[in-house]
């Protein structure tokens, strides 16, 4: 495989959020439609364009198909990124408000899975992951013609 082709796979943001979850073990297509929140059909299509790249491979067991992550193809890509030395990735910084204990008796809301454990609440990523879902959604729809005025 050519890494170029490598490239124009990982390019779409459903593939890579396969990959990741991949990264845990062998998955069937059915936790992967369960967990990326996206159909069967649109998890079905990206896994065979990562078959096909050799990015991933199928076994069957019974009626249910099993994927899993191969990473030699991204080897490629690991190497000429480490070409160019990049520093070691530094967490991004987050703009969160100071976080306060509570006074005594104050009632605070509680919404499971809002905080991490430092208190900082991870919007940035629930807001990116929910625009590239919304980026592709709109992809899937056909172009609008713009009436002549």
């Amino acid at each position: 495989m050519v890494m170029d082709d490598v490239f124009a796979v990982i390019a779409e943001a459903t593939r890579r959020q396969i990959l990741a979850s991949l990264r845990d073990g062998d998955k069937a297509v059915g936790e992967l439609v369960e967990e990326l929140a996206v159909s069967q059909p649109t998890v079905s299509k990206h896994l065979k364009v990562l078959r096909e790249a050799g990015l991933v491979s199928m076994r069957a067991q019974g009626q249910k198909r099993f994927y899993t992550l191969n990473i030699e193809p991204l080897h490629a890509v690991a190497a000429w990124l480490s070409e160019f030395d990049l520093p070691a990735q530094q967490p991004p910084q987050v703009l969160a408000p100071a976080v306060t204990e509570p006074e005594p008796g104050e009632l605070v809301p509680s919404v499971p899975g809002l905080q991490n454990g430092d208190g900082v609440q991870p919007f940035g990523r629930t807001v990116g992951r929910a625009a590239e879902r919304a980026a592709d959604l709109l992809s899937q729809f056909p172009k609008l013609r713009r009436r002549k005025e």
